[in-house]
C-alpha cells in the first residue's frame, strides 16, 4: 500500500514539474494566461510557471505537406508554440481579372515574420487564414488595376505593392510582411496562343528591319568607298598636275637663269671688245634664222634683204670677238 502511495506522489510529482518547468528554444516562444488573462512571454531558456493555473495559449499554424503523386496538401494545426523566424507561405493558385477583362490564374509567396507574440495571439483569431485572405483579396486589387501586358511585365511592381498592402494591414497583429514573389502567372490558352502570335509577329518584324539596316548600311559603306576612292583618285592627279607645273616651273627658271647668265657673259665679252652689244644679238639673230631657212633636204633659195648686209658685215667682228 506504501508503494503504490508513493508511486502515485512520485507520478504527481512529475505531473507537478513537467506542468510548471517549460524549456523554450531559441527561436520560439509560448503566450502564457494565468486564470484566463494574459500574464507573460516566455524567452528563450528555462521557464517556471505555476501548475494548473498558468497555462499556454494555443494558436493555429499552416502547414504545407507532399501527398502521394505530388500534390500539395494544407494543413492547419493547434498548437502552443510560436515560431519567431520568418516564414513562407505558399498559396494555391486564384483566379484574378485583369481591367482589360482577362482572367488569369495566379500563385503567389509570401514571406513573414511575427514580431509581436501577444499580438498574433489575442489581436487576430486564426492568423495562417486570416494572412491567406488578406493576401487574395490584395492580390484581385492590384491585378485588377492593371491590364495583362502590365501583369506579365510588372512583377516587381505588383509585388512591391503587394509587399507594402499587406505590411500595413498585419501591422497590428503583430506580422512583419518582408516580401511577397508571383511565382506563375497563367493567362487562357485562347490569350497564350494569341501572345504567341504576336510575339513571333514582333519577332519577324525585327528581324525584317535589321536585314533593311543592314541593307542601308552596306549602300552608305559602299557609295562611301567609292567616294573615297573617286578623292584618292582626283587628289593623285592634282598632285602630278602640281608636280608637272613645278617641273615646267622650274625648268623654265632654269632655262631664264642660264640664259640671263649667258646675256650677262656676252654682254660683258662685247663691252670688253668695244663691239654694240645690239649688233651683236641682231646677228645672232639673223645666223639663227638663216639655219633654219636653209635646214632640209630639198635645195633653197634664199633672198637676203640688202638691209641685213650692214649687219652681217658685222660677223667678222664676232669672229673676233670669241677670239678674244
Amino acid at each position: 500500500m506504501n508503494i503504490i502511495l508513493a508511486a502515485v506522489v512520485v507520478v504527481l510529482a512529475i505531473v507537478v514539474i513537467s506542468a510548471g518547468v517549460k524549456i523554450i528554444p531559441q527561436s520560439e516562444t509560448k503566450v502564457v494566461e494565468r486564470l484566463g488573462r494574459f500574464h507573460k512571454v516566455l524567452p528563450p531558456g528555462l521557464n517556471f510557471l505555476i501548475p494548473f493555473i498558468d497555462k499556454p495559449k494555443t494558436i493555429y499554424t499552416r502547414r504545407v505537406e507532399t501527398a502521394i503523386g505530388g500534390r500539395h496538401i494544407v494543413r492547419t494545426t493547434a498548437t502552443t508554440v510560436i515560431d519567431l523566424r520568418e516564414q513562407v507561405y505558399d498559396f494555391p493558385s486564384q483566379q484574378v481579372i485583369t481591367r482589360d477583362n482577362v482572367t488569369t490564374e495566379i500563385n503567389a509567396l509570401l514571406y513573414f515574420q511575427i514580431v509581436d507574440p501577444k499580438k498574433a495571439v489575442y489581436e487576430i483569431d486564426n492568423l495562417p487564414n486570416a494572412i491567406e485572405k488578406l493576401t487574395q483579396t490584395s492580390l484581385r486589387n492590384v491585378i485588377g488595376e492593371l491590364e495583362l501586358d502590365e501583369t506579365l511585365t510588372s512583377r516587381d511592381t505588383i509585388n512591391s505593392k503587394l509587399q507594402v498592402i499587406l505590411d500595413d494591414a498585419t501591422n497590428k497583429w503583430g506580422v512583419k510582411v518582408n516580401r511577397v514573389e508571383l511565382q506563375d502567372i497563367t493567362p487562357p490558352e485562347s490569350v497564350r496562343v494569341a501572345m504567341e502570335k504576336q510575339m513571333q509577329a514582333e519577332r519577324n518584324r525585327r528581324a525584317e528591319i535589321l536585314n533593311a539596316e543592314g541593307k542601308k548600311q552596306s549602300l552608305i559603306l559602299q557609295s562611301e568607298g567609292e567616294k573615297a576612292s573617286k578623292i584618292n583618285a582626283a587628289e593623285a592627279v592634282k598632285q602630278t598636275e602640281i608636280l608637272r607645273a613645278e617641273g615646267e616651273a622650274r625648268a623654265i627658271i632654269l632655262n631664264a637663269e642660264a640664259e640671263a647668265e649667258a646675256i650677262r657673259r656676252v654682254a660683258e665679252a662685247v663691252a670688253a671688245s668695244n663691239t654694240n652689244p645690239a649688233t651683236y644679238m641682231l646677228a645672232m639673230k639673223y645666223i639663227d634664222t638663216l639655219r633654219e631657212m636653209t635646214s632640209g633636204k630639198d635645195n633653197k633659195t634664199v633672198y637676203i634683204p640688202y638691209e641685213a648686209s650692214s649687219v652681217l658685215s658685222s660677223i667678222g667682228s664676232i669672229q673676233n670677238l670669241f677670239q678674244k
